[in-house]
């Protein structure tokens, strides 16, 4: 067994942070299912990011230069929320988004962003609308994880909080199979003991062993 080895560790990101502030941006704006365009980077946000003509909406913050690569994302309440599809994160990534701040989020959409390499960050919305008006410049924002700290243009320093299990995570990198592997020679240990004391339990067939626990 082996966990993923393509989730980026997230130490510390730098770059523009992108703000879109509107609220409930659910899952299927983030990755729609038919938007008629192949690649994961090019459908994302497509029922914002484009015209009906299948124009770049100039409106939109993504297609502004200032935040065309943005690494960063400021976004409204509820983000993410909706269907628990893993592909609208793979979308995010897919434009290069390494980190969403926001005042809360949609719960399966924020653990899948850890599975996949990127940070969740919740702050109060009016930290977030403040963090925001600084962003308009597309000058370069600092994410910290290992300090838990972001860094604005102006150089003010804004703490945030991460569980600790998904700190962890993030900064080497790993999904929770990886996690979990973390811990093999005590799983290995608990295992060979157990073994010792329940034999019976180890010797039964699968098909019995589940219908001891019946």
């Amino acid at each position: 067994m082996c966990g993923r080895s393509d989730v980026r560790p997230f130490t510390l990101v730098r770059g523009p942070a992108a703000p879109l502030l509107l609220p409930d941006v659910d899952t299927d704006v983030l990755a729609p299912a038919h938007s008629g365009r192949g690649e994961l980077a090019a459908s994302a946000f497509a029922p914002l990011r484009y015209l009906p003509d299948g124009r770049d909406d100039p409106e939109f913050v993504l297609n502004d230069p200032r935040f065309r690569d943005a690494p960063i994302l400021l976004a409204g309440r509820n983000f993410g929320c909706g269907s628990s599809r893993e592909v609208a994160v793979w979308a995010l990534a897919a434009l290069g988004v390494r980190c969403v701040i926001a005042p809360s989020f949609g719960d399966i959409f924020a653990g899948n962003c850890v599975q996949n390499g990127l940070l969740p960050i919740v702050l109060d919305a009016g930290v977030v609308a403040a963090v925001a008006a600084e962003a308009a410049t597309g000058e370069p924002f600092e994410v910290d994880l290992d300090g838990c700290v972001v860094r604005t243009p102006s150089g003010r320093a804004v703490r945030f909080s991460v569980n600790p299990m998904r700190r962890t995570q993030l900064l080497e990198g790993l999904d929770d199979l990886g996690l979990t592997l973390r811990r093999l020679d005590e799983i290995t240990a608990f295992q060979n003991a157990d073994r010792i004391r329940r034999p019976w339990v180890h010797d039964l067939p699968a098909a019995g062993r589940h219908g001891a626990h019946q």
